[in-house]
């Protein structure tokens, strides 16, 4: 090929529109999720299990999807939506006497997880993830 006038802007033009796409964006919404779980939990370690987390599958569409969650003698509960420009959704807080139980519709931004994080009330910190595919985005998608 030889490099004309017109072959080199339709490379700079192809090579600025590449440099748009987000690359590592499963990347950066992972390390926020991760920053929420640390200023949730602290330094302690997070488990796995303990949380019924119940999502739709397949959501049509992202602008309301329901959410429900029971954590059996948890304290506090904080749901993320990994794939969100803002991973936090909410934070609900249990008393002794209330059930450790709640629902919402949150928005997602496409397919993407929904995490739960509990802190049990002996100080211990569980979560869980459920995958949601959202055919239509409701969160600038």
């Amino acid at each position: 090929m030889e490099l004309t006038r017109r072959n080199a802007l339709a490379l700079g033009g192809a090579a600025f529109v590449v440099s748009l796409v987000p690359v590592n964006s499963a990347f950066a919404a992972s390390e926020l999720t991760m920053a929420d779980i640390k200023m949730f939990a602290g330094d302690a370690a997070v488990g796995e299990g303990g949380i019924e987390l119940t999502t739709p599958e397949i959501a049509e569409n992202g602008n309301t999807v329901p959410v429900e969650f029971s954590a059996p003698g948890a304290k506090r509960v904080m749901l993320l939506a990994d794939g969100n420009p803002s991973p936090g959704v909410a934070t609900f807080n249990f008393s002794e006497m209330a059930e450790s139980a709640g629902s919402t519709r949150i928005r997602l931004a496409g397919t993407q997880n929904v995490v739960a994080v509990a802190e049990m009330a002996d100080g211990t910190y569980t979560k869980v993830a459920k995958s949601v595919k959202v055919t239509i985005g409701g969160c600038g998608g």
